[in-house]
Parts: structure tokens; sequence; C-alpha cells
């Protein structure tokens, strides 16, 4: 039996399913409760809800939820792309055929009463969000902000006639692996960016407010090509600052200048999943907060999660120094390795500068597609 949710009792249900599916694995991460609360819930106002809507489903067997899905209408993806498309998320299922149909046929049937003619998936709200189904690297738990999913579920959405419409990939650096010539190069490369007026420095959390404001001028502009990108508004961006700033050091927040516009950044957080991986359904009280607030700087793995260069300055080295600066600035700490993600498979440019830092590709995460 398919459910709307309507209730907070449903939602509740919604945002819980995935830790009674995942009970025994070791790699599961539970989302914090009150976080996945505020993107799914209308009346929390999150500013996706602004512009847009999705509707969430449950699948019920004997009263018990045995799976969950989100169908996404994104308005401001349409208008920016052109495309009568809409997104699936948030899914969940237990490893039988019969609910994963059941489950993606009730999104198809909302998404195409917009008159869309695309699904697209998995993607939570927008690329902008947590996307991809993990298909390659399940040895290992995922890192903050990014999916984990059973092996099977590729098998589930594919017999539903999903296809392949990208991969995105996520690449491992260790300490030891970066003392390498490209590495060792590093102020070679920034003393001659400088050359050119271009500096490398350390966001200003002190004008956290204006540094913010230019960045997402970057972050709109750098990703415009970028498969299903969809530009932040300011309230988005905003939200997802605010979120950031609770847990960024400055010294993995690193901009590209050139006569005060930045052009350039790269931003780097702590992997806060090695803390939640313990907090059971993602609660942060009566003990989850202590857990974060004292062990974040024990945390021994940085994901470097937002990189950009306008497209004028590209092809300069500033993308290596963006990652070589974050992961010389490691140096001194508990950080031990970075992971950085996602990446299209085909931004060559990008991927190329991870792998002069002798990055190893360990995960990969798939986006499917299909005509609705």
């Amino acid at each position: 039996m398919i459910e709307v949710v309507e209730n907070k009792k449903q939602l509740k249900e919604f945002i819980d399913f995935p830790h009674e599916l995942y009970k025994n694995d070791p790699c599961y991460v539970p989302e914090l409760y009150i976080g996945q609360k505020e993107l799914l819930w209308k009346a929390d106002n999150h500013p996706f809800f602004d512009h847009s809507d999705m509707r969430l489903f449950l699948a019920k067997r004997d009263n018990k939820v045995v799976g969950r899905i989100a169908a996404i209408l994104n308005n401001n993806h349409i208008e920016y792309t052109r495309q009568p498309e809409g997104f699936f998320g948030f899914f969940d299922c237990e490893n039988q055929q019969v609910t994963a149909n059941a489950l993606l046929n009730e999104a198809a049937k909302w998404l195409k009463g917009y008159q869309l003619k695309n699904i697209i998936g998995p993607v939570n709200q927008s690329t902008n969000n947590t996307c991809g189904l993990l298909v390659e690297g399940f040895n290992t738990p995922p890192v903050v902000m990014m999916p984990y999913n059973a092996p099977y579920y590729s098998e589930l959405l594919e017999n539903w006639g999903l296809q392949k419409k990208t991969d995105l990939l996520a690449y491992e650096v260790s300490k030891d692996s970066t003392q390498s010539k490209a590495l060792n190069l590093l102020d070679r490369l920034i003393s001659r960016l400088e050359s050119k007026g271009i500096v490398i420095r350390s966001i200003n959390t002190k004008d956290f407010k204006n540094e913010v404001a230019k960045i997402r001028e970057v972050y709109n502009t750098a990703w415009d090509k970028n498969l299903g990108f969809v530009p932040m508004t300011e309230n988005e961006f905003k939200v997802t600052a605010k979120e950031l700033k609770m847990i960024l050091d400055p010294r993995f927040g690193i901009v590209a200048e050139k006569e005060g516009k930045i052009i350039g950044f790269a931003i780097g957080i702590p992997d806060i999943n090695e803390i939640q991986i313990d907090m059971p359904k993602g609660r942060l009280f009566p003990t989850g907060i202590f857990k974060l607030l004292f062990r974040k700087n024990k945390v021994s793995t940085l994901r470097v999660m937002m990189l950009g260069v306008l497209e004028e300055y590209r092809k300069l080295g500033i993308e290596a120094c963006l990652y070589g600066k974050i992961i010389r600035n490691a140096e001194g700490t508990n950080i031990t390795k970075a992971e950085c993600s996602w990446m299209l498979e085909h931004n060559y440019l990008m991927n190329h500068a991870i792998e002069q830092i002798n990055g190893r590709l360990y995960k990969r995460y798939r986006i499917y597609e299909k005509a609705i």
C-alpha cells in the first residue's frame, strides 16, 4: 500500500525508515533528524518551497514501512533548463521489485500531473543537494552530505526502466600520498598566479556575509553548464552558508581573488559523519549534541565539497592551487585524508587537478533518467 505523507507522524516514519532498513549495516550513517525535517516539511519554510514543491510517499506492508520516495517538482530547474523534467529523491526500499515499482510509479504519476516528460534521480530537490546512487565503493561509510545505499538499489531502478544519465565521482586524497612533485610546486604556482594579480587566501570569517555573497556569484556562474545544475536563490545559499559556517574551519575555505573580486573558491568541511555514525536515529538530543561539540576537532577526514573557478580564469592552475592549499593547511591537524566530491565524470579539467595531487577514484555515484 502506498501512502502520501500528510502529517508529522508519517513524516517521522519517512525520516526514520532508513535507520531500520540499515540497522545491521556498519557503513550506514543516519542523517540528522532536524536537518531532514527542515528539508522535507513545507511548514518549516525551507527556501526550496518558495518556488517549488514535492510529494512524499511511503510504501507499507502490514502497517510496516518498507519503502519511501519523494517526487520533486523543481520549478527553478525547469525554468533554467527549459526541460520538462522532474526528480525523484529520498529513495529507500526493501529488496523487493514490486515495492520499488509501486514507489517509482507513484512518483512518476505525480510528476506527469504537471505535464513533465522525464524523471531523473536520485536527486534530493536539486543537484545542489545530496544526489546520486552509490554504485561503486560500498566498503566504507559515506562522508558528510554524500549518499549511501545498498548495492541492490541499482537493480531495482534499472528493472523499472531507468537508464544511466551520468556518473558522479569521489576521489580520496591521503596526506601521505600528497608529498608529490605537484604539491611541492604549490608555492611556485601561487607565485605565478600572484604575478598575474591573483591572490589565494582563506575566507574572511569576520566578513562572512559579504564573502558569501561574492562566492554565490561564482557558484552560480561556474556551474552553469554542469548537468542538472540550477542556480541557488539568495535564500537557499544563505541557508547553506549558515549550516556550513557552524562546522567550517577558515583554513579549509580558500578563495582566489583578483582586484578584490573572487574568481574561484574551494570549501572543505570536516566529515562529521565520523561522529554521526554513532548517533542513533540521527538525534542530537540528549547526547548527540555533545558528541558533535567534543569530537569535531578529532575528525580525520575532510570533504572538499565545493570548488569552482570562473570560466575565463580556468587552465591557469587555480584549481590545483585551491586543492593544494587546503591539503597543506591540514598539516598539524588530525586530518589524514580528504574526499573531493562530487565531480562529473566528464569534468576532465577538475578531475585532472585532483589526479595531479595523487587523488584516487574510490567511489562512484549514478544519476538515472527515464521518459514518463
